[in-house]
């Protein structure tokens, strides 16, 4: 039988809490669960107002994954949804806006995956991200080298930049902007593509794969209004139980070796407890409103 449990009021259906998603740790659907209701305060602010998309891997990183943008069948009515105009017509999508969606979310097993706006305000971005991704051999530490250079970059135009790994290779770097997304993108590849000119041993701003080995790539095009990115603290379907993890700037000047920056469920619990939310420079602030984040140039 499948058991009903109650948050908030909401009643939910919770399936096969003993199932190892993670074979590596033995990580199970259940910890999965545990794991999303104990961050919930810290995660959800990160997702209220932004259309989900879910990265789906209900039998675990090695069965079979799948992106869901629309509103799932089976769907509760009082999980809110919005229309969400696409090039290619306009969609359904979700918004997780509570504790019991978010629980009904994570009993799908997904990773979260939002855009750089809110609902109110599609094709305004009120977040700039850049995505370090690393080309073998270059890891994390090179990661954390681009970043440093982009956060003092970003800051000589009045931008305060916050840090999280991906969750899988590299490092990702927020900040709270206001701008229609098409400019936040121009100004996004221009700093790359400045990046690429002051590190050229270093970056590449091109997405080419014969350019990266060796290199980190600064992916700045998932400021473009239809691309999403990894939420803070959304688990990632990966061999184990690793988290999009918002991370100390002492941290990113520290690391030395790539396991330095590899977070776990139960490590970003006990980091959640000791530092609360480090990207919570990055809430609240609503493209195109009059309090919080920068235009950008």
């Amino acid at each position: 039988m499948t058991p009903i449990t109650e948050v908030a009021g909401r009643r939910l259906s919770l399936s096969n809490l003993e199932k190892v998603l993670y074979p590596a740790t033995g990580f199970t659907k259940g910890e999965l669960l545990h794991y999303y209701a104990t961050v919930a305060d810290a995660l959800l602010p990160h997702l209220r107002d932004r259309p989900v998309s879910f990265l789906r891997y209900p039998d675990g990183p090695d069965g079979q994954v799948f992106f869901t943008k629309n509103v799932p069948p089976g769907t509760p009515e009082w999980v809110a949804t919005a229309e969400v105009p696409r090039s290619e017509g306009p969609a359904r999508m979700v918004l997780v806006q509570d504790l019991p969606s978010l629980m009904w979310a994570a009993n799908l097993v997904t990773e979260f995956h939002t855009p750089q706006w809110v609902i109110g305000t599609p094709g305004v971005a009120d977040r700039l991200v850049f995505d370090l991704d690393p080309g073998a051999p270059a890891s994390v530490v090179e990661c954390c080298e681009v970043a440093l250079w982009l956060r003092e970059r970003l800051a000589a135009d009045g931008i305060e930049a916050y840090a999280k790994t991906s969750g899988a290779k590299g490092l990702h770097l927020v900040a709270a902007v206001r701008g229609d997304s098409g400019e936040v993108s121009a100004y996004a590849k221009a700093v790359a593509v400045e990046a690429e000119r002051a590190l050229p041993r270093l970056v590449v701003h091109r997405m080419t794969r014969s350019l990266r080995p060796g290199k980190v790539f600064v992916d700045w095009s998932q400021n473009a209004a239809r691309k999403t990115t990894a939420t803070p603290y959304t688990l990632r379907a990966r061999a184990s139980e690793t988290v999009s993890t918002p991370v100390r700037w002492e941290e990113v000047e520290g690391c030395e070796r790539a396991e330095g920056l590899v977070f776990r469920a139960g490590d970003v619990v006990r980091r959640v407890a000791a530092y609360g939310d480090l990207m919570a420079g990055v809430v609240g602030v609503e493209g195109g409103g009059e309090g919080g984040g920068v235009v950008v140039p």
